[in-house]
């Protein structure tokens, strides 16, 4: 298998057979979920960033970003991919800043021991005296540069690589723990007989309300969200938790079934910069006839699932499904009479978001630009041309 052409120098092969077999993966649908997708997309940059040859950050910097574009151009509807690499250019812009503050620290400290002339004048008067006192300050200008110089050598070249290795391990333990973290929350926006209107198949939808159930007994309707039925699948899973009554409904009923509900709890594939989300097909209406009656909506969304990117074009991220599920290939006089579409994700306007949950609390969407900034700052400006190959 040839590699692709925006591979620096510096790329291994070992680590082109690693990225391509990922690659593979991504085009055949084999990693789909979420949560997985992040997963493995951090351990992919962690192990091409401890074999490949790069002598500096801004060569580092290079290498996640056309790692970046070969995922992106295998999956170029895939955010949670760009999410990740603008994070961990996050993380090796904060080492880097770090590495500059020891140097300069250690740069513009003066030495601290007096003048040899002056030693020597203070022992001519005493000798005794004076040669204690210049041993001494000697042993300690020698102990200071012996410091300082270890300060340095910890953030060399190899120190910076162990750092950002460990800094990478640090968040793929969060992004394992991430759907239990957020469930943590769970009983802040669930209450007992309240009746809880969630739409398609979420693990992190389905964590936060077997939570909530372990102390509490609540009603919870699904949308079957047609035509894919992911509905069914999240109503299974609900229906083993003895304190969940379960209802299926079909997407038309929901908004003559919201007047009764207390509160809709989703999930989402993605949340733009905006506090939009890009979620499952079906959402959108959800989210809409709860707004109309002004029922509470609630999103589960873990950190890795904010992007940086304003939705300027909303099928931009979308995926169109066969359309056969929806108008069967049998009906041939009719399919060809009428045009289909079968997307995948719904984009939902940000107005129609009340708070978001993730392993930090609750959230506003207007606050939202703040987690952004804590998560990319500058790093998402470094990301950009991803998208330009």
């Amino acid at each position: 298998m040839e590699s692709s052409p925006l591979l620096p120098a510096q790329f291994s092969r070992e680590a082109t057979i690693y990225v391509d077999d990922f690659i593979t993966r991504l085009r055949r649908g084999q990693v789909v979920e979420a949560k997985k997708v992040a997963i493995e997309t951090v351990n992919l940059m962690r192990h091409v960033i401890s074999i490949s040859r790069w002598d500096d950050v801004a060569m580092l910097v290079e290498l996640i970003k056309a790692v970046g574009r070969k995922l992106v151009s295998a999956q170029p509807r895939e955010l949670l991919i760009v999410n990740v690499i603008c994070r961990l250019l996050r993380m090796v812009e904060e080492e880097s800043e770090a590495v500059e503050f020891v140097e300069e620290e250690w740069s513009n400290r003066e030495p601290t021991r007096e003048p040899m002339s002056a030693a020597s004048n203070k022992g001519s008067e005493t000798p005794a005296m004076g040669l204690g006192q210049t041993g001494a300050l000697l042993t300690r200008s020698l102990t200071e540069q012996v410091t300082s110089q270890l300060e340095v050598e910890t953030m060399t070249l190899l120190g910076f690589k162990k750092n950002i290795i460990s800094e990478i391990n640090e968040y793929i333990m969060e992004l394992s723990n991430i759907e239990d973290d957020i469930a943590k929350n769970a009983l802040e926006y669930i209450h007992s007989s309240e009746i809880i209107l969630t739409c398609g198949r979420s693990h992190t939808v389905e964590k936060f309300l077997r939570k909530a159930a372990a102390k509490r007994k609540f009603h919870v309707i699904v949308t079957e969200c047609a035509p894919t039925y992911e509905g069914h699948e999240q109503a299974k899973a609900l229906a083993a938790c003895a304190n969940i009554d379960v209802v299926v409904i079909p997407d038309s009923a929901v908004f003559a079934i919201m007047s009764r509900v207390n509160k809709v709890i989703l999930g989402t594939r993605a949340v733009m910069a905006n506090g939009g989300l890009i979620a499952t097909s079906g959402t959108h209406i959800v989210a809409a006839a709860a707004h109309h009656h002004a029922t509470q909506v609630v999103v589960c969304a873990g950190p890795y699932k904010h992007s940086p990117w304003f939705p300027f074009n909303d099928d931009r991220f979308n995926i169109l499904l066969s359309p056969d599920a929806v108008l069967p290939y049998r009906e041939g006089d009719l399919v060809n009479t009428v045009d289909v579409v079968s997307p995948k994700y719904d984009y939902v306007p940000p107005e129609l978001v009340d708070i978001f949950v993730d392993s930090m609390g609750g959230h506003l969407p207007s606050y939202l630009y703040r987690l952004m900034q804590e998560n990319y700052d500058d790093a998402k400006d470094l990301a950009w041309n991803i998208y330009d190959q």
